[in-house]
């Protein structure tokens, strides 16, 4: 396995190398360019002046030119300046951002987890039951509603409907990030219970709103895979020799039917990472979605090559952690 774990490793760096030239010209492509916004805030710029800019933010350059001269160094760890907040990018993204936005990625998978593959079982024990044809309802309702239109529905209805009708409704946060900060426990300004409830009681609506899609397609495919391998020779031998209906299900069924939810978990880790972008937005929570919304509007490239850079090294990475998971799972899979 180590082989082959060197070897993908090795395999990656094309990969990352041929996704960086892709996201590097489509951000250039963007009509315009990152002083469109200092000329409209200063019509008296001069011509002159403004070419003198351009020099200086490399743009008079080609843009293969400009392409190299930003990989030799990133190569090095500069990922640039933000034009927009005058400091690293790497510091804007990986040190003020991600944090925010690993917590609520990682509370959102962990909530489609927990409720997926138990409903799942459940569905697929009780096939073709009243019970399974309402799990299916919402599951089918829950992948094919967006979530944008989710987060504003849910938004609109625990934000403003319900308390504005029932008397004594808890008014839920539109979205933003506690005033409270780690720094007031440590002072014991504040609990670390306030601080822990402030912060979940934010996170409700855009934790629901995230794991809606995951928690849905999860559930179908947890279903799916159950009932095939529920259908395999080696189970129906195993309930021959008089096993209980427990132990065959949890002992020799659920760990061959749950390959499929190990790819879509490795695969879905980067994909909510980046699918944040439109929940941040919608709840006006200041995770690494919110910066790549903000900076491709601002056009502040360095900010959304080190954001959009770092989500396809998260694709390429969890892809291959999903494969070595493969042989944890399934003891039939070996790697050497």
């Amino acid at each position: 396995m180590f082989a082959y774990t060197v070897r993908r490793l090795l395999q990656m760096i094309p990969l990352l190398l041929a996704a960086s030239v892709v996201i590097y010209a489509l951000l250039a492509l963007q009509p315009g360019d990152p002083l469109d916004e200092l000329r409209r805030q200063n019509p008296r710029i001069t011509a002159e002046q403004f070419e003198a800019l351009k020099r200086a933010y490399g743009l008079d350059q080609p843009l293969h030119i400009r392409y190299f001269k930003w990989l030799s160094r990133a190569v090095r760890g500069d990922l640039g300046y933000s034009r927009t907040y005058g400091i690293p990018a790497a510091e804007y993204i990986f040190v003020q951002r991600l944090p925010k936005t690993l917590l609520l990625s990682g509370l959102a998978l962990t909530l489609a987890l927990l409720v997926a593959i138990p409903v799942g079982i459940f569905s697929a024990v009780r096939q073709y039951s009243l019970a399974d044809y309402v799990i299916t309802f919402f599951s089918f309702v829950g992948f094919s509603m967006p979530v944008f239109f989710l987060g504003i529905l849910l938004l609109y209805l625990f934000a403003i409907w319900l308390p504005d009708h029932i008397p004594g409704f808890p008014r839920f946060p539109t979205g933003g990030v506690p005033g409270v900060l780690w720094e007031d426990v440590r002072s014991g300004a504040i609990s670390f219970w306030y601080f822990l409830g402030q912060w979940a009681w934010h996170l409700i609506l855009p934790v629901i709103a995230l794991s809606s899609l995951q928690m849905a397609e999860w559930t179908r495919f947890m279903r799916a895979s159950l009932l095939e391998v529920l259908s395999q020779d080696y189970i129906r031998t195993a309930r021959a020799k008089g096993l209980s209906e427990r132990v065959v299900l949890y002992k020799h069924a659920l760990r061959n039917a749950l390959i499929p939810i190990v790819t879509l978990v490795g695969l879905a880790i980067p994909g909510v990472l980046g699918g944040a972008t439109i929940t941040e937005t919608i709840f006006s929570y200041p995770g690494m979605g919110r910066a790549i919304f903000d900076a491709l509007v601002e056009k502040d490239y360095n900010v959304a090559m080190a954001a959009l850079a770092f989500l396809a090294l998260m694709t390429a990475l969890f892809n291959l952690l999903a494969d070595l998971a493969y042989a944890v799972v399934d003891p039939r899979i070996r790697y050497s």
